[in-house]
């Protein structure tokens, strides 16, 4: 594995941009996004996991890695993160920044291929930057379903969007999870909301609020 030198902040954060944007234009449904997130909401998405104390937390589309960093910076072992990344350029520069956590280069809406090497590990929580508005709403349904089949009942599922509403539909969640939708991040760009979901099944279907601002 290549060991990364130290990166000025500034050069590294114009460098994370000119490869996202690269990214944007030669894959722009599964980018979807035109930088990076922003720290402010890196850090909700974060806040969001919690406190992990076993298990595994598995980040789906990482990208340049500002919301790994975040997670790392609110105490997470690198060793506890599984990063799910389908463009092979970000999965050479999140392995260098962030050793010793694993980087799987695979196709995160095959969520159970892609982590078939972890059958035998808990999963604490699954952390998703994946523009999951570019799909059918049938396929956002199946990678939820995906990730908490591959979690156990206290397991969460965090997912930014840059929409009001919930990603996955509120009528999807009715009788399976309860969901959670925080304060609209505004210092990002563009705004973001951060949604949590977790098994429930008396699940109705309510617009929740939070307090990440």
């Amino acid at each position: 594995m290549r060991i990364q030198t130290r990166e000025d902040g500034r050069s590294r954060l114009s460098g994370d941009k000119a490869r996202f944007f690269r990214s944007l234009i030669t894959a722009p449904r599964l980018t979807g996004a035109v930088a990076p997130s922003g720290r402010p909401l890196a850090r909700a998405m974060a806040r969001a996991v919690g406190s992990v104390r076993s298990g595994l937390v598995v980040e789906l589309g990482p990208g340049t890695g500002p919301v790994t960093r975040a997670l790392i910076e609110r105490g997470l072992d690198p060793q506890s993160l599984v990063l799910v990344e389908y463009d092979s350029g970000f999965c050479r520069m999140l392995a260098s920044r962030f050793a010793p956590a694993t980087v799987i280069e695979g196709d995160a809406y095959d969520l159970k291929g892609a982590l078939a090497p972890f059958a035998d590990r808990r999963v604490a929580a699954v952390v998703s930057s994946l523009p999951l508005l570019n799909q059918p709403p049938s396929r956002r349904e199946k990678l939820i379903a995906d990730a908490f089949d591959l979690m156990e009942n206290d397991g969460v599922f965090v997912q930014f969007t840059y929409g009001y509403l919930s990603p996955i539909s509120l009528e999807a969640c009715v009788g399976r999870y309860a969901s959670h939708g925080g304060f609209p991040v505004w210092r990002n760009l563009p705004p973001a909301r951060v949604w949590t979901y977790r098994l429930d099944p008396h699940a109705r279907s309510t617009l929740g609020r939070g307090d990440d601002r």
